[in-house]
């Protein structure tokens, strides 16, 4: 799944060609380089990993850098607009620039994602140039829902029980239910992107101080509703009750969930993998990628359907990170637009494959084909017990 953040540009020009940086969990003060003579500001990754009093591993040759910041690791390419955190990419509007030997990210829209998403105590003031950072930890860090035949439950994941005296629930009169926690800080967004089932039908959680405040949008009548800790795992256990008899609301909800609605479009290829090349020197995934593009378009105008793109710049992206991005996104269709080849030069149109059982011998030959470009991969561990029609 990409996420996209983009938080608003402020087009000034840093002045003094620093920005001061006070650590309020380290005790500690200092500066960030940025690039002159720029519109935008950028930083210096490695200034902002010292500042952050951060371990950081650089790869020179492939011009990327990883910092481990509060537990989590931020991966950061040159020339892209992507950026991972653990295991999830995010995209910024702007690419991160690569300047004597460093990479200087985009200040507004790096520092923007890190605290909607990782870091909540960090303030970047562009037009003071300075940056303050409290790391503060998540302890609300999660969401499961399970939906039973006489109501759904929610399963909070924490990090340590809480006071009981500071937690809080209750429904409005509009159909939300409430539970607020005093003393808590949680991850809004993994939280607002937990998938709603049962009763629930949307999900919002908001970080008010030192309080915690996470709201459900109930879809039907709840007659009870009571909450529990359980230690073992840390758990906040919400319980709400439907009258019985709702079979068919809860098959209309299945439904619901598995409606068209958002599809993910891969454009083979791309980066240091140029895939197949044409008599005149065209490559295979500048081609697929403006095809690619242009079927979104499409998609957007006249279907209404949410389309996630895997790569929609020519960026190296790893087969594994395409399928997670679809799975992260919950995608109802995965479409992998690649321009194959065929001995028989009469031969024109379009191929498709589908993943399904009984899988032709074409089909595995294009899969094993196409699948070659794990050899590009930095790693390759997690493919070793697949084998060619594994991965089509």
């Amino acid at each position: 799944m990409i996420h996209k953040i983009f938080p608003f540009l402020f087009l000034i020009t840093v002045l003094n060609g620093e920005i001061h940086v006070f650590n309020r969990s380290a005790g500690t003060e200092s500066e960030i380089k940025t690039l002159p003579k720029s519109k935008l500001i950028y930083i210096s990754a490695k200034d902002l990993a010292r500042s952050f009093t951060s371990k950081l591993y650089e790869n020179t040759e492939r011009k990327k850098l990883v910092l481990y910041i509060a537990g989590r690791k931020i991966k950061i390419s040159g020339n892209s607009s992507y950026i991972m955190i653990d295991d999830k990419p995010y995209q910024m509007p702007q690419i991160t620039r690569v300047e004597s030997n460093d990479l200087y990210v985009p200040a507004e829209d790096f520092l923007g994602i890190l605290k909607a998403t990782i870091l909540p105590g960090i303030n970047f003031d562009s037009r003071k140039e300075f940056l303050d950072i409290d790391i503060i930890r998540f302890n609300i860090t999660g969401i499961h829902i399970d939906v039973k035949s006489n109501g759904t439950i929610i399963r909070l994941t924490t990090k340590k029980p809480f006071s009981e005296r500071n937690i809080s629930s209750f429904i409005n009169k509009h159909g939300w239910y409430y539970l607020t926690v005093a003393g808590a800080m949680v991850d809004t967004t993994t939280l607002n992107a937990g998938l709603s089932r049962g009763v629930v039908r949307r999900i919002e959680s908001d970080q008010i101080g030192k309080t915690a405040q996470v709201a459900f949008k109930l879809g039907k009548e709840v007659i009870s509703h009571e909450w529990y800790q359980s230690l073992d795992p840390n758990e906040i256990v919400i319980t709400l009750r439907t009258p019985l008899g709702k079979v068919d609301e809860y098959i209309e909800d299945v439904k619901e969930r598995w409606r068209l609605d958002t599809v993910v479009l891969d454009a083979g290829h791309g980066g240091k993998d140029p895939g197949s090349q044409g008599k005149y020197g065209t490559k295979e995934k500048d081609v697929v990628l403006d095809i690619t593009k242009r079927v979104g378009r499409l998609l957007e105008k006249n279907a209404g359907i949410k389309v996630v793109y895997t790569r929609d710049e020519d960026v190296f992206v790893p087969i594994i990170d395409r399928t997670k991005m679809a799975n992260d996104t919950n995608g109802k269709l995965f479409v992998s637009v690649h321009a194959n080849a065929n001995k028989n030069r009469k031969i024109q149109g379009f191929e498709t494959y589908l993943l399904r059982p009984g899988k032709s011998e074409d089909a595995i030959e294009v899969a094993s084909r196409e699948n070659a470009v794990i050899k590009l991969e930095e790693k390759t561990g997690q493919y070793d017990n697949l084998t060619g029609e594994n991965l089509i």
